[in-house]
């Protein structure tokens, strides 16, 4: 899942209105963009950046480059990256630092660290490995072309750019194909369960008839504006495109999966059995969690988070004056037919509406500003289902597409009720939904900024509200709370197991009963998960790692603030700047805390 696309798991209408919102204090709103130095230098790099890397514009609802897709597999395109971010870091360290405001101090610091993590990056051979079961661009490409994502198709120039965007797909599906080859001959290749998850995936994408692919859903909803030769021409072109070039592509892509690169998958479950494995590993830790953290503290805090939190599951296993052991009435939450009401994945939808319905008239408590940006609830389209986690899609920044939290419901009468509230406060509100929205919708952030995501900051703050469920009027069903404390050593258990398999040598096998042990799932569901982790090494500690640092920060102050302090105008300042590394969170927090004094 790419993290400009998604969110969340990630990877959230909320009518509400736009309140006061605090004095911010920022050289870069008082000019226009481009009047400083540093100001220019953030607009270049957006400029520079939005053109190599057009799906993200897209994403962010800047349309200019819709209908390219470079081919992002090939060392050019690599190299091009490599020499952006060298050239805008040299740029940077020319300005003083010193001379700048608090806010462009932040800004800078932001971008120094992004250039700098980046690049890090870009020395990994990750590149061999271009997509899995869980993330990249045949599963994103489904996702723009269904025509109920963030690529338009509302004016026939949209759905030429889509047609000229599919028409370089092949290119890119050959590129993918020769870097699989060059992992497969270095020994840096996917484990065979993922590829085995994998080519169902493709196979399914490659329908031979037009009109049963989820391609044809642009053709099914034609703007009736729309001039007969058009939709005409646009029909035609449309079913060419889907038998021609879309087809085939993932018809290729699947057939080498199967006869080629499956023999050749590793049976290891951690990035640290291929060559340079601890290396990318390292890399990776670093880049999700935005700290120096090592695998071995992180695995640490894992352990003491698991075993808090099966504490507090002890209270309330004893409130509810169950007479047998946690375990049981973990499983029990899976297994009791009381747990499962619903019928139909419209009944699913309406539980998590309901709760929408009741978190709504809890938040001017806890918050001074509200998004603008519209949401809703859907269903998770069915291509991707199987392998999908609940998750929030971003809006686009000019209201143009609400933002989205998506349910994945393969039998809505196995869908389990406790959880649902503590999983809407996360991917919907106020977690992604009030984090993305509002900075998106700040337009005094530089637009680097506005669009940035660091998942131990977003995918912190999402965890850090599942915790205000209380204060929000959620969890007075005692199974609701237990159901949100699952949710919280999920989290935990993502400590332990991550760093297991890709640091440990804890294998596929081990980690899923680790997680069975310790956590009210299913096999199917422990399974999915633990191998969403062994495609995205690291990226699972954001989460706890960022939640953490939030409480750590909200606990400080309260100390030191007394009462002075305000939760609201802590939220505020939390989400004003938007998503950051946390060593820059920390400073920017712990100055405004002065200023509270």
């Amino acid at each position: 899942m790419k993290h400009f696309l998604l969110l969340g798991c990630l990877v959230a209408g909320l009518a509400s209105p736009v309140l006061a919102q605090p004095t911010r204090t920022n050289s870069l709103t008082a000019k226009p963009v481009g009047s400083s130095p540093l100001a220019a230098l953030f607009t270049n790099y957006w400029e520079e950046q939005a053109r190599l890397f057009p799906l993200q514009a897209t994403a962010q609802g800047d349309n200019r480059y819709n209908d390219q897709l470079p081919n992002s597999g090939t060392r050019e395109f690599r190299r091009q990256q490599r020499s952006l971010y060298e050239r805008y870091q040299s740029q940077l360290a020319r300005i003083d630092r010193s001379k700048l405001s608090a806010a462009d101090q932040t800004s800078y610091d932001v971008f120094a660290y992004e250039m700098k993590s980046r690049l890090a990056s870009l020395a990994q051979p990750t590149w061999t490995m271009p997509f899995t079961q869980f993330s990249g661009l045949p599963l994103e490409l489904a996702q723009l072309g269904a025509g109920t994502g963030a690529q338009p198709f509302k004016t026939v120039r949209d759905y030429d750019n889509w047609l000229a965007r599919v028409r370089q797909f092949p290119a890119w599906a050959d590129t993918a194909v020769a870097d699989f080859r060059h992992g497969m001959r270095t020994g840096v290749v996917l484990p065979k369960v993922l590829v085995q998850k994998m080519i169902p995936q493709l196979e399914a994408l490659a329908v031979a008839d037009p009109s049963q692919s989820v391609f044809y859903g642009p053709i099914k909803q034609l703007p009736a504006s729309f001039s007969a030769a058009d939709k005409q021409r646009l029909t035609a072109a449309y079913e060419q495109a889907i038998r021609t070039q879309l087809v085939p592509s993932y018809q290729r892509l699947a057939t080498f999966l199967k006869n080629d690169y499956l023999p050749a998958a590793r049976t290891s479950t951690g990035i640290a059995a291929v060559p340079g494995g601890a290396d990318m590993y390292t890399t990776a830790v670093a880049y999700w969690t935005t700290t120096t953290r090592t695998p071995e503290e992180i695995y640490q805090t894992g352990q003491s988070e698991v075993a808090r939190i099966k504490g507090e599951m002890e209270q309330v296993r004893q409130q509810l004056g169950y007479a047998g052991d946690l375990k049981s009435l973990l499983a029990s939450l899976s297994t009791d037919p009381k747990f499962r009401p619903y019928k139909t994945p419209e009944d699913v939808l309406n539980g998590f509406r309901a709760i929408q319905g009741r978190v709504t008239p809890g938040l001017p408590r806890l918050f001074g500003r509200m998004p603008k940006t519209a949401f809703e609830i859907r269903q998770t389209e069915a291509f991707r289902a199987a392998s999908a986690s609940a998750q929030y899609n971003r809006g686009a920044a000019d209201g143009s597409r609400p933002g989205i939290f998506y349910v994945p419901i393969l039998d809505a009468t196995k869908y389990k009720t406790p959880g649902m509230e503590s999983l809407f406060l996360h991917e919907a509100i106020p977690g992604h939904h009030f984090q993305v929205s509002l900075q998106q919708e700040n337009t005094n952030l530089p637009k680097f900024q506005r669009f940035a995501f660091y998942s131990a900051f977003s995918e912190g703050w999402a965890l850090y509200t599942e915790s205000l469920g209380k204060e929000l009027g959620m969890y007075t069903d005692p199974y609701q709370y237990l159901g949100a404390l699952s949710a919280e050593m999920h989290r935990a258990i993502r400590l332990v197991v991550d760093v297991g398999m890709h640091a440990k040598g804890l294998t596929r096998e081990q980690a899923i009963q680790y997680m069975l042990d310790n956590e009210a799932t299913t096999e199917q569901g422990a399974t999915a998960e633990i191998e969403r982790y062994m495609a995205w090494p690291g990226q699972a500690l954001a989460y706890k790692t960022g939640q953490l640092k939030i409480r750590e920060l909200r606990t400080r102050y309260e100390k030191q603030l007394g009462p002075k302090f305000s939760l609201k105008a802590f939220h505020d300042e939390l989400l004003l700047d938007g998503a950051m590394p946390l060593a820059v969170l920390e400073r920017r927090m712990d100055a405004w805390a002065a200023r509270q004094k």
